[in-house]
């Protein structure tokens, strides 16, 4: 069974990934914010900044919470309101 890393050898091990994707973020953001038009109003980036406001935060299990942010809640009658076939 493998030893667990502690924080300091994770960091060690994702640092310039996690440096690399917040680049990325930050990079779409400004594209964003240099685009004609307004966006200000639309929900999908009101859920970006709920999400970045997750990320910027100390609890934990922040890619769960971002998850369901993103996800629909659930629908016990998902087929018929999505109006999905079934087959069989």
């Amino acid at each position: 069974m493998p030893i667990p890393l502690d924080a300091a050898e994770v960091l060690n091990r994702e640092f310039l990934e996690i440096r690399a994707r917040l680049l990325h973020l930050a990079a779409s953001l400004d594209r964003l914010d240099r685009a004609e038009g307004a966006v200000h109003d639309d929900p999908r980036l009101a859920k970006i900044r709920a999400g970045l406001e997750i990320l910027g935060g100390v609890e934990s299990e922040r890619a769960e919470r971002i998850q369901l942010l993103f996800s629909r809640p659930y629908d016990a009658n998902w087929v018929k309101s999505l109006g999905v076939e079934r087959r069989g």
